[in-house]
């Protein structure tokens, strides 16, 4: 991204920019659990019924494209998603809600998307989608579409435990030419105001989300990027470890939150 692309980004590309410049040094504690809200419940009203409107969210245009992705047999074994796992409706429902998970093969956890490309990898004998693809989304939407309404689920998998905190440490950890956290923002603002606009806590209930501000739909991956760019720090490639590490604590951090996918944030 060049300089002047940076300078065009708005303030909810950027969303700890400003923010730096009046967060306190020390890190304020957690947010208590009777004051976590998901980032529906701090939009506007329009917003939340543009999103609560099947026919007027943009992201269940995506939706419908996985739907048909499902049961399209692909790759050298000439099979479908529907082929190994049935009406999505019920063996995908609750799904999107625990990952990231644990993927014993490689010893640490992958998200959803990687676990579309795995199967396809491994089932289908097919190439895996391109992040950010179209398909990609389509299918993440489609599978977390299942999960809509069902609360994020408290992790019971030891093994993961060393990762939730590597995540947390990302997102404590002062970055970037403006040194700036992810924590200053969504932990220690969130509730107040910037260019007009109310600061988030930062839950991964909708993704991926369709975003005003992108006019697309998008992964969280893209969303914790679109920071990094923000915070004038190095961001992590797609599919980097780190990114997962950290979308495993923000999962951690919503727990509770209903899942509410394909969202429409600003």
């Amino acid at each position: 991204m060049t300089v002047a692309a940076m300078g065009r980004l708005s303030w909810a590309g950027m969303p700890c920019l400003l923010v730096g410049l009046v967060a306190v040094v020390a890190r304020a504690a957690d947010i208590a659990p009777t004051d976590k809200r998901s980032d529906y419940a701090l939009m506007s009203r329009e917003t939340q019924a543009m999103q609560d409107d099947d026919l007027a969210n943009p992201g269940m245009l995506f939706v419908l494209d996985g739907e048909a992705l499902w049961s399209r047999k692909d790759g050298a074994e000439a099979r479908s998603c529907a082929d190994c796992h049935g009406d999505a409706a019920a063996s995908m429902k609750g799904v999107a809600a625990r990952y990231p998970a644990y993927e014993a093969t490689l010893a640490r956890p992958i998200d959803l998307e990687q676990r579309i490309n795995s199967c396809r990898a491994t089932h289908q004998r097919a190439t895996p989608f391109a992040w950010e693809s179209k398909e990609l989304l389509a299918l993440t939407a489609f599978v977390a579409r299942q999960s809509s309404g069902i609360a994020i689920a408290e992790t019971a998998d030891e093994r993961l435990q060393p990762f939730i905190a590597a995540g947390r440490e990302i997102f404590e950890r002062r970055q970037g030419q403006l040194d700036l956290s992810c924590s200053q923002c969504h932990d220690d603002n969130w509730g107040r105001k910037l260019a007009g606009a109310v600061i988030p806590q930062g839950h991964p209930t909708g993704y991926p989300v369709y975003r005003l501000e992108w006019q697309t739909l998008g992964s969280l991956q893209r969303r914790l990027r679109n920071c990094m760019f923000g915070m004038r720090a190095e961001p992590y490639a797609y599919g980097a470890p780190e990114h997962v590490e950290l979308e495993l604590y923000l999962m951690w951090r919503a727990r509770g939150l209903a899942a509410d996918a394909p969202a429409v944030r600003p």
